[in-house]
């Protein structure tokens, strides 16, 4: 069996979500197309789970065997711990899948300005790696820094910072000025908590426009909240009176230009 902790140890950890342990249990891309059935799903983007942090390059290999299995997905996001003393292995490690296509990490406050931190940071664009940033909209000004002082790496801010119901208006003054930066991009995702889920999507595509916005399902964890069929109809739904242009790069060309997936 495969070690992700937070899903294989007997104590939980805390969640937005609340209890997770519907979770607990293999996941795998016919799962998925189960989800997904009704909609058409062309490429995917597998995002890393917390493997096993002893075995670093582990939960890439094992997306190698599922790719070569089911032809799914059709690319990947790592983990890495930028500050680790074995980063640059580890980096290299994942740059020598050629679907690999960037890192996350998801940084505790201050990190993001840690020197030790962006030397491992740095590796990421010479590797051909984007960054994928999981942090609430509390520590976005520290990535708007990030952004500013490295314009060569992309990174795609992930679940629209991670809103907070009652403070929306400090959450969209964070994301401004990150979307101030032009190497960041947005994936609309994970707001399965969130009440004003309409206001909060279009705040999100008007600070980033609809070329650095896209929609995701984060599956299966809002499975905990929604159907992978009731977020996207929402999504639909929010952008029914956009230009067809704008609706197919939010729902795909945006996804597939950030992830480069042109030739998969």
């Amino acid at each position: 069996m495969h070690y992700y902790p937070w899903l294989c140890d007997p104590q939980p950890i805390a969640f937005r979500y609340g209890d997770y342990s519907a979770l607990r249990r293999p996941y795998l891309v016919a799962d998925y197309r189960a989800d997904s059935q009704g909609w058409d799903v062309r490429r995917g983007v597998y995002v890393e789970a917390e493997w096993n942090p002893r075995d670093p390059l582990g939960e890439m290999v094992f997306i190698s065997q599922v790719r070569e299995g089911a032809g799914f997905p059709t690319v990947a996001v790592a983990q890495a711990w930028l500050h680790h003393d074995d980063c640059a292995q580890v980096l290299e490690g994942h740059a020598q899948h050629d679907f690999v296509r960037g890192i996350r990490h998801k940084p505790r406050p201050g990190m993001m300005d840690d020197a030790k931190w962006r030397v491992g940071y740095r590796r990421l664009a010479p590797l051909g790696l984007h960054f994928e940033l999981q942090a609430p909209w509390s520590q976005l000004e520290e990535a708007a820094r990030l952004a500013g002082d490295f314009p060569e790496t992309t990174i795609v801010l992930n679940h629209t910072g991670l809103p907070y119901v009652d403070q929306l208006g400090d959450w969209r003054s964070a994301m401004a000025a990150l979307a101030a930066r032009p190497n960041v991009a947005v994936k609309i995702s994970g707001l399965g908590n969130v009440e004003h889920k309409r206001e909060v999507v279009l705040a999100a595509i008007e600070l980033f426009g609809t070329g650095r916005c896209m929609f995701a399902s984060n599956f299966p964890v809002d499975s905990l909240r929604s159907t992978f069929s009731e977020i996207f109809s929402q999504f639909d739904t929010i952008t029914g009176t956009f230009p067809e242009g704008e609706r197919r790069a939010l729902f795909h060309d945006n996804a597939v230009r950030i992830y480069r997936m042109e030739r998969e």
